[in-house]
């Protein structure tokens, strides 16, 4: 699109090129989808996605103005009316949601909802205690791929580690599709709470684990490294102790960055430190899917270090599999932000 383009062409250009998808999406039972990606697609920092009956604007850069937030409301309520509608200004530090709402927009925000996808279910708000939504929409490849991974005959029973599960949307994703036994770590209360409802929500074959905990502690102890009480004579934060077992599939989803007193989150500089572990959570012969969110990383030089690290632990890769978004994410460059590979060991 032109740069003098108006943020309703720019929307309805999004909306037209997604009707393929989206008429897929709703084939499948799909009612959650990105509808703008405006660093692609003419607006950078605008997102807008969809969440079964409810429609998320969300700002990263600067605020949508007055006249912009009621053009855009005016476009959606033409183009897809009956859907909520919600908007969040995270264009302040650490994207933290920084616009008030008046009452009866916070009703709306605050609403309890329904989204689904590929079938499973999952609960939703526009706003609640956190800042990010409860579902990642960009991980529906990824879920999707899982669900592949666990279900016929020949893949009966296969177990999955889901690391960083957050709302745990790949862990009941994986477990709807028959996966055997299904666990979740996360140090999270609050989000581990919102997967157990998303797992209540779903007529499950199994039940998941939810365990609350740092993810270092929990790999190492599932790995057999062990995790010690007390290290260079300081006492750890309390964690719940855990037998060694490995699995079939092990994702590890991390965030860019975060500190805790077993160790350090860091995308960028050491992505090592938490591959390590997560690959001697792997079954011999199993799969480990990793995810990358951090756009300045590349994803050959990454890929090349996740093989060097397997290397030196004894565990050399068998076969790589990149898993690109969906087309409700498109690329530019064909190099989306979020680089997720799939690794067999």
């Amino acid at each position: 699109m032109p740069d003098s383009a108006t943020l309703s062409a720019l929307l309805q250009a999004a909306l037209a090129a997604r009707k393929p998808l989206i008429d897929k999406l709703h084939a499948e039972n799909t009612d959650a989808y990105r509808l703008f990606h405006g660093s692609v697609e003419g607006q950078s920092g605008l997102t807008v996605d969809r969440y079964g009956d409810l429609l998320l604007a969300q700002t990263f850069h600067s605020p949508l103005d007055a006249d912009q937030l009621a053009e855009l409301q005016a476009f959606y309520a033409d183009a897809l009316p009956s859907l909520g509608f919600v908007y969040n200004d995270r264009s302040r530090a650490n994207s933290r949601i920084g616009n008030k709402l008046d009452d009866d927009a916070l009703a709306v925000a605050m609403q309890p909802r329904i989204a689904h996808e590929m079938g499973v279910g999952y609960h939703i708000q526009g706003r609640h205690g956190g800042q990010d939504p409860w579902l990642f929409l960009d991980l529906r490849a990824v879920r999707r791929r899982l669900m592949q991974e666990v279900s016929g005959e020949e893949n009966k029973g296969k177990t999955l580690l889901n690391l960083f599960a957050y709302t745990c949307g790949a862990g009941i994703a994986a477990a709807k599709a028959g996966a055997g036994f299904v666990v979740n770590v996360d140090f999270s209360e609050s989000s581990l709470a919102v997967g157990k409802e998303n797992a209540r929500l779903n007529e499950l074959p199994i039940r998941p684990r939810f365990i609350k905990s740092d993810a270092f502690a929990a790999m190492r102890q599932l790995s057999g490294i062990g995790q010690q009480a007390f290290v260079r004579g300081k006492r750890m934060p309390p964690f719940p102790k855990l037998e060694p077992r490995q699995f079939d599939i092990v994702l590890l989803d991390p965030p860019r960055y975060a500190k805790s007193a077993f160790g350090v989150v860091d995308l960028v500089g050491d992505y090592a430190a938490l591959f390590k572990p997560a690959l001697l959570c792997t079954a011999p012969g199993g799969t480990l899917i990793c995810c990358n969110n951090v756009a300045e990383v590349e994803r050959e030089p990454w890929l090349d270090q996740l093989q060097r690290s397997a290397k030196k632990a004894g565990r050399e890769i068998r076969d790589v599999e990149w898993i690109l978004p969906e087309a409700d994410f498109p690329s530019s460059d064909g190099d989306p932000p979020l680089k997720t590979v799939l690794l067999r060991v």
